[in-house]
């Protein structure tokens, strides 16, 4: 039998659309098929590289602006950097009162604001993108923010190993504990499905993985990673997600130094950013869908403290 060649992606993408013409499946089974080969070409590609200053805590974008958050001390004042989504000029600053140790932050397109997570006060401070400053208790320590398609807030509580999810004013609308084996959760972000995606494991826990959870949260459905380490199928404290609108996972894997990309069903498909691209630690993620950016934040660390950072952009 002779064997067909794959010259080039061109000619995968042909070869994968001609079988599917033949096996005649529905145009949405095609659509997927060519994203997967698109996903396994991936590469992070460096755009540009936001200045190094004091530690980022995180990353995102609203409006067409960049949202730079730095960790500046336990001040009970600090700021929001904003720039300009293509020029990646600094446009102005955003002031956060009465913060005290921040963790994380999200945006929500449809309320036009900002979450911020404050470990030591434990609450969410809502921050809209004119100035405006409000915050509601979590009554526990919020480690990891996101943000579902109810535009509710998903509050991952590390230490007691809880999602919270919050309305967009602070109403608790429920609370889940998560499964015995996800010790230390990090971060969560809940699919369309509803099932949630939980990366867990920090330096000194046996199992360093992501997982996906029933809705209920009762059930582990799929993971990848176990014992910490550093080949392929392993993390060293994998920190933080993103997900694309086909529910690929990103992940940042802080002690590798590196961005993994896993297929919808927690599959291995490539490194997306390896280490030699940063020059750091990646500690938190942003992905921009429309325009295919990935925001890694690149932290230096110095006896266990973040001491520098700075956000490298990737084209994906």
């Amino acid at each position: 039998m002779k064997r067909e060649t794959l010259p080039s992606t061109t000619g995968k993408l042909l070869y994968i659309s001609d079988c599917m013409n033949r096996l005649r499946v529905s145009v949405q089974d095609t659509t997927a098929v060519l994203r997967w080969t698109c996903c396994l070409c991936t590469v992070g590609q460096v755009v540009h590289t936001l200045p190094e200053g004091q530690p980022v805590i995180n990353v995102t974008s609203l409006d067409n602006e960049i949202f730079v958050l730095r960790w500046k001390g336990l001040e009970g004042c600090d700021e929001v950097e904003v720039y300009d989504v293509i020029t990646y000029r600094l446009q102005r600053c955003l002031t956060v009162r009465n913060a005290h140790g921040y963790t994380d932050m999200t945006s929500c397109e449809h309320y036009h604001c900002l979450y911020i997570g404050d470990l030591i006060v434990g609450c969410i401070h809502r921050l809209e993108v004119r100035g405006a400053t409000t915050r509601w208790p979590v009554h526990d320590e919020p480690f990891g923010l996101s943000v579902n398609v109810a535009h509710n807030v998903i509050v991952t509580c590390r230490d007691v190993r809880k999602i919270k999810e919050f309305s967009s004013h602070g109403d608790l609308l429920r609370e889940l504990t998560l499964p015995d084996d996800v010790i230390t959760p990090l971060h969560t972000i809940q699919s369309r499905s509803g099932q949630f995606i939980v990366c867990h494991g920090h330096g000194y826990d046996p199992v360093n993985r992501v997982c996906m959870i029933s809705a209920d949260g009762r059930h582990i459905v799929h993971s990848h990673g176990g014992q910490q380490g550093s080949d392929t199928s392993q993390y060293n404290e994998p920190v933080h997600l993103a997900v694309d609108d086909s529910e690929f996972v990103y992940v940042a894997d802080v002690n590798n130094r590196r961005v993994t990309l896993l297929s919808p069903t927690l599959s291995y498909i490539r490194q997306v950013v390896s280490s030699d691209k940063l020059k750091w630690r990646p500690y938190r993620l942003y992905l921009d869908v429309q325009r295919r950016r990935l925001y890694v934040t690149d932290n230096e660390w110095k006896d266990g403290k973040a001491i520098a950072g700075r956000v490298v952009v990737f084209s994906v």
